[in-house]
């Protein structure tokens, strides 16, 4: 989803974080940041953030935040898992973590509104199943913190409509729509993401490579707004001045940042793809993995290995591996250099159950508990809400709008 100065607005207080409850926390020695943009690599055993800065607080105070979410479109599979939601646990324990369940972006095309209740809430009890941890990160439904939709509609407002034509994901998905069919929230959705974004002043956004652009353009729309009204501007209508948004700098995972297809090793796996055979969902059976994994897309090469361009499906199954096993990339290559598909398949197949049962049993816990799962969305919502209506605030003076009194 670059060139970035990250302001110091709504850099909070120990005081207001203590009103949210004791579960946020923060590092005792704030790293400061310097370089420009370029991919940030994150593993499993730390991150390396290096983003340019204007405003640099070196109080002990401040937890870098980030956040990031998924669709509650169909069932979440192997690629949101292992290219996303896996990622954000690690990063619970960094910073200071906002995941929600983007809602809005589910209506964008047609959708079965029976469904779209039943999979948010699905979705927000996978977030729980798969480690993010309440106590350590907020989670909440987008659409319950009415500040994304007011936010997007200013944004809109300062948003050329070139730079919206020009996205790749409006041109694909517009033209499976039919051109002139498609909705305007296709062309649109950038700006919710980019408020989504903006909104709780992120420093940092995880992100997969297919993703930059998205989050390019949110760079892009908060450098033009900060441009437009911040600094004297805003402080001649009364307010602090300075920059209105922090330019949000991207995560990018080493590994497991764009898992593929099962039966395309040169596509994404997803989950609007027509064939279920084409991923692996987190809630599948495991005579249902084993399946899928023993007809899944291989080659007639001899042995196995990473990186050859000419082996799409070789490297993305090696991946799969290497992330559920826990292992480096170096001991997945001395273990399976050698194998065949027919042994390694059996290898993959058992790694994949055994990892993905506990999320699945703590899914089906976690379910049967309607109020919990209710409570923690709403106090996600609540936490959130506070600080989108920081950021909202301060839009609206700085755009000139009458305040309600």
């Amino acid at each position: 989803m670059a060139h970035a100065a990250l302001s110091h607005f709504l850099i909070l207080s120990s005081s207001r974080f203590s009103r949210l409850g004791s579960r946020t926390r923060f590092l005792t020695k704030p790293t400061p940041l310097s370089g420009s943009f370029s991919p940030i690599p994150v593993t499993g055993k730390g991150f390396r953030c290096c983003c340019s800065a204007a405003t640099v607080d070196t109080s002990p105070s401040v937890k870098k935040r980030v956040v990031s979410g998924v669709q509650p479109t169909g069932s979440i599979h192997l690629g949101n898992y292992l290219g996303a939601i896996k990622n954000w646990v690690a990063l619970q324990d960094t910073y200071e973590a906002l995941f929600f369940i983007v809602d809005l972006h589910a209506i964008t095309l047609p959708y079965d509104t029976r469904q779209l209740g039943n999979t948010t809430r699905d979705t927000a009890a996978l977030y729980l199943a798969c480690g993010i941890d309440v106590s350590k990160a907020s989670v909440f439904v987008q659409s319950h913190v009415r500040s994304h939709l007011e936010l997007m509609w200013l944004l809109c407002a300062s948003t050329p409509i070139g730079w919206l034509q020009k996205m790749i994901q409006f041109k694909e998905k517009s033209r499976k729509e039919g051109g002139e069919n498609a909705s305007v929230s296709l062309l649109v959705y950038p700006d919710l993401m980019a408020a989504d974004i903006l909104l709780y002043q992120a420093d940092f956004v995880p992100v997969g490579e297919d993703q930059k652009q998205h989050l390019e353009l949110a760079r892009e729309l908060a450098q033009r707004v900060n441009h437009l009204y911040g600094g004297k501007k805003w402080k001649k209508l009364g307010g602090r001045g300075g920059s209105l948004f922090k330019v949000p700098e991207p995560l990018i995972p080493q590994a497991g940042a764009r898992v593929m297809s099962l039966t395309d090793g040169l596509s994404k796996m997803s989950k609007s793809a027509p064939s279920d055979m084409s991923r692996i969902n987190l809630l599948d059976s495991k005579d249902l993995i084993a399946d899928k994994i023993k007809r899944c897309k291989t080659d007639s090469f001899a042995g196995l290995e990473f990186d050859n361009a000419e082996r799409p499906e070789c490297n993305n199954l090696l991946s799969v591996y290497q992330i559920v096993s826990g292992k480096t990339k170096e001991e997945v290559m001395l273990e399976c250099k050698d194998m065949s598909w027919g042994k390694f398949k059996p290898l993959l197949t058992d790694a994949l159950i055994e990892h993905l049962s506990p999320i699945q049993a703590r899914y089906q816990e976690i379910t049967a508990e309607t109020d919990y799962l209710d409570k923690v969305l709403s106090e996600g919502a609540d936490r959130a809400t506070e600080l989108a209506d920081a950021t909202l605030r301060n839009v609206y003076q700085a755009m000139g709008f009458y305040p309600r009194r």
